[in-house]
């Protein structure tokens, strides 16, 4: 029977309740006490321990008070009979502050009446003092079953300690408990690894996710408790020292689970004291404010919340490796089953065995191991090939050996080995990560070291820098299968080595002063020079570095429908190959900053940049929407005009755009020229339609001038009250006095295409906004899911880059902003209430950080070059946006 802490339930009296009234004091009194004990430096467990002596004391007063109804001779039975027993966080006594508890009333049969008595008052005093409480009332043979069949019950029982009533019973619920999982240990282990695996893959399944929960995500406080778990169903016991003694776990493993435990119960109470309530996200602002709480250094390159970090993902990483051996070795079912591994195990070399699931070194491979990058990368290869794990001590002592060593040379043997290895696609990236975790890759890549650990403390990376270069190889690796023109690069891509090594390299010049993308290039140089490129390879992987963020900011923040700017592009790259691995660099590399980063239009507008500039390089067109296509669609409209028309419908096909009439049917284009045609001066008409291949909506908008003044601010503050996110718009001028904006949206409300009633919906609250213009700013819809735009993280200054060099008719306006409500139509707004003509806006947004870029002129369609206006229209800029 269980039973949920709900207060109205249950019996009460005046003399439980003046009880339970002094025990809420009482419990306000003891947070107030351990939480200046923890201000004051105290030990996240001693904190913990001595909250759960609070919850003892308490608890056991209510047990008591239950039994008080009675005679001394039931009550004394009843205690023989009954077991109070805490289990969970409260019955390993590292409870936090605000967390739950868990009690299991354990029985004998045959007194389920009294029994029920005693669980209601308990139930509802616990709940009376302001406790959440897992409650359960069992038999021991219950409890086993129980056990048995459901993860979750068998793990919290596993922590179970006596509180109340018979020890007796307690005991002998306890021996019973081992005994029944000792016989059924294997089957039991793999259901609580699979319960943790599932409860990972909901709080992402790396270490280095940059808002942890500290509780749940991997390398966290579970990933202990798991630990003690199997210890228990495998070993009989729970405590890593006592798994220590035993000879299960290693001396620098318990310790290194010991540190992180404490570092980890200090943390967690330390987000549960300033919330006052349970919390154990730790976001962005928190890690901020710990970070200085806890009176973390920085410097002029490192912010103290990165060093703060770097030490949470050190003690979680050491978890997960720890962690993930213990799991390893405790699936072995027994002794014999060791023995049977080793009768059908050979030697190789006389260094190694070979065995059905293990590849360990045997002495003589220990020693030749030793400080020998190319062997170390030589059994990665064997195991790689025989799908074999290496063994915990043959792991161990290369980590441990790597470790010490701050400085090993690496031989032409080391180096061939590992470019050798580079050209994997498959497994490619668990390889990597074996060799970080090892300590080896930083051996071998200038920098990486440095990068180990190193959070990003922008919103633009979910994830740490070792962590997001490696995640960009395996995304790489990932397009040999794609259908699309990524794969299609990627597979004719002659140097892949060269690539991958370009994506480890990419990011590791971030944490210092310099820009990061010039440091990179300095730390490629020497990487390259230790690994013995030769000079054209050097040159390769340097470029790559230093213009890894060429290509995504020319394809997101200018118009690339300028063939200058793409044959520009295009001489500075010089080679087909090299474009080939800039083009899948730029796409793996947006793909692992964090999930749907790299989305079907981002890799459509990617590949048109690719192919324009592949044109200069290779000498013919090969993309399917050349201009050559262009042309060839608009002689099919032209065959298509209506007879009566031919005049007006030829002068508007030649002045559409490409875009326009390559993404849309030639019936379409017709039709839409007819309604266009029927606008009177001053009036518009809108229409929607979905591009499968980008999976994004194309609104568009023609106007026949004079119209609304500040139509593209009315027009985004539309679409924007919708809950759509703009990607891109832009403003074509056709002939007679018509004009034709378009916008590429999201909608958030649709996984894919939306219905045709919501296209005409939001068309026609477009030509709503500009038949009857208002001052009045729309009402945007919050989108869910996004950072809290009150968390101090997110206040990040917002930068304005005027442009006047790169364009000789336009200026552009770059503006650095974190995303909000409404935050496009806010700035469209503000440039046409300077009486700024917008022409082409592109919307970046990476996580909750986006990077508008608009191409404006003034009234006279002339460049905005006044210095005066400049900065009259960049201050208004940065008050619309943090007004917004």
């Amino acid at each position: 029977m269980s039973l949920s802490g709900d207060s109205s339930s249950g019996l009460t009296s005046p003399s439980l309740r003046e009880a339970v009234l002094a025990a809420k004091r009482g419990l306000a009194a003891e947070r107030e006490k351990l939480q200046q004990q923890h201000r004051s430096g105290s030990p996240g467990i001693q904190v913990c321990a001595r909250l759960s002596d609070f919850f003892d004391t308490t608890i056991l007063g209510f047990f008591e008070d239950s039994l008080s109804d009675w005679d001394d001779s039931h009550a004394a039975f009843m205690r023989a009979n009954v077991a109070l027993i805490p289990h969970g966080g409260y019955g390993r006594r590292d409870v936090a502050p605000f967390s739950d508890v868990d009690l299991m009333l354990l029985h004998e049969p045959g007194i389920e009446t009294d029994v029920e008595r005693i669980a209601k008052r308990i139930v509802t005093d616990v709940s009376d003092l302001g406790l959440q409480l897992g409650f359960s009332v069992r038999t021991p043979k219950q409890a086993c079953q129980l056990a048995k069949r459901e993860p979750v019950i068998f793990t919290s029982q596993v922590e179970s300690r006596f509180l109340g009533g018979s020890l007796d019973l307690f005991t002998k619920f306890m021996h019973r408990f081992r005994q029944k999982t000792k016989r059924s240990s294997s089957a039991i282990v793999q259901k609580v690894i699979d319960a943790r695996k599932a409860e990972r893959g909901q709080y992402d399944r790396t270490v280095f996710l940059l808002e942890p929960d500290v509780k749940r995500s991997v390398g966290a406080l579970r990933d202990i408790h798991l630990l003690r778990w199997i210890g228990f169903a495998r070993y009989g016991d729970s405590v890593p020292a006592n798994l220590r003694l035993q000879g299960v776990l290693s001396k620098e493993d318990e310790r290194a689970i010991r540190k992180a435990h404490e570092f980890l119960l200090r943390l967690r109470n330390e987000l549960h004291f300033h919330a006052g309530r349970p919390a154990d996200v730790l976001r962005r602002d928190e890690q901020k404010r710990v970070a200085s709480a806890w009176n973390y250094e920085g410097n002029e390159a490192v912010l103290p919340v990165e060093r703060f970090m770097q030490e949470y993902f050190d003690h979680t990483c050491q978890v997960r490796d720890v962690g993930n051996f213990f799991l390893a070795k405790a699936r072995r079912r027994s002794v014999t089953s060791d023995v049977f591994g080793y009768l059908f195990s050979h030697q190789m070399d006389g260094l190694y065995r070979v065995g059905p699931v293990h590849i360990g070194a045997n002495k003589h491979g220990l020693a030749e191991l030793k400080g020998n990058l190319a062997e170390v990368l030589r059994l990665m290869e064997l195991a790689n090939q025989s799908n074999k794990r290496i063994t915990h001590p043959t792991w161990t002592a290369i980590r441990e050996d790597m470790t010490q060593r701050e400085h090993l040379a690496v031989s032409p043997e080391a180096a061939r080995r590992f470019m050798s290895l580079l050209n994997y696609t498959a497994r490619l990236g668990k390889l990597l990560r074996r060799l970080h975790e090892l300590r080896v890759l930083e051996k071998l890549i200038v920098g990486m070291d440095h990068a180990r650990h190193l959070l990003q403390f922008n919103a633009y990376h979910k994830y740490t820098v070792d962590e997001h270069s490696i995640r960009a190889v395996e995304r790489a690796t990932e397009f040999f299968s794609d259908l699309g023109p990524l794969g299609r690069a990627y597979r004719k891509i002659k140097r892949r080595s060269l690539l991958h090594l370009a994506l480890l390299v990419h990011d590791v010049g971030k944490g210092f002063p310099e820009d990061h993308s010039e440091v990179g290039k300095r730390l490629a140089t020497e990487t390259a020079a230790r690994l013995r490129l030769s000079k054209t390879e050097t040159e390769i992987l340097e470029f790559l570095v230093l213009k890894h963020l060429k290509m995504s900011h020319l394809a997101f923040r200018r118009d690339t429908t300028d063939e200058a700017i793409v044959l520009q592009f295009a001489q500075e790259v010089g080679s087909p190959e090299l474009l080939r691995m800039l083009f899948v660099l730029t796409a793996a590399d947006l793909a692992s900053v964090g999930p749907g980063v790299l989305n079907p239009w981002k890799v459509e507008v990617l590949w048109e940049l690719y192919q324009r500039a592949m044109f200069h390089l290779g000498g013919r067109k090969t993309s399917t929407r050349s201009e050559e296509q262009a042309e060839d669609r608009r002689r099919q409209l032209e065959e298509n005009i209506p007879a009566d028309r031919d005049d007006w419908f030829r002068s508007q096909i030649r002045a559409l755009p490409d875009t326009y009439v390559l993404d849309n049917e030639v019936a379409a284009v017709i039709d839409d020229l007819r309604r266009m045609q029927a606008l009177q001066p001053g009036e518009a008409t809108a229409w929607g339609r979905y591009l499968d291949d980008r999976e994004v909506c194309d609104y568009s908008v023609a106007a026949r001038t004079p119209t609304t003044d500040g139509a593209f601010h009315r027009i985004t503050g539309a679409i924007s009250s919708k809950g759509l996110s703009i990607l891109s718009g832009s403003l074509h001028t056709l002939s007679d006095d018509l004009v034709l904006y378009r916008f590429h949206v999201e909608d958030p409300d649709f996984e894919k295409r939306p219905p045709v009633g919501r296209l005409d919906e939001i068309s026609q609250d477009i030509v709503g906004r500009l038949k009857s213009p208002t001052d009045e700013v729309p009402s945007f819809r919050r989108v869910w899911g996004g950072v809290d735009s009150e968390s101090e993280f997110t206040q990040s200054p917002t930068r304005i880059v005027v442009d006047n060099s790169t364009l000789n008719d336009f200026t552009i306006l770059d503006i650095f902003t974190h995303d909000r409500a409404g935050l496009i139509y806010h700035i469209s707004r503000t440039l046409d209430e300077f009486g700024m003509k917008i022409c082409f806006a592109k919307i970046g947004t990476y996580l909750d950080q986006v990077v508008d870029v608009f191409y404006v002129t003034d009234q006279n369609q002339a460049k905005v070059e006044d210095e005066e206006q400049i900065e009259k229209v960049r201050s208004a800029l940065l008050a619309a946006i943090e007004n917004a």
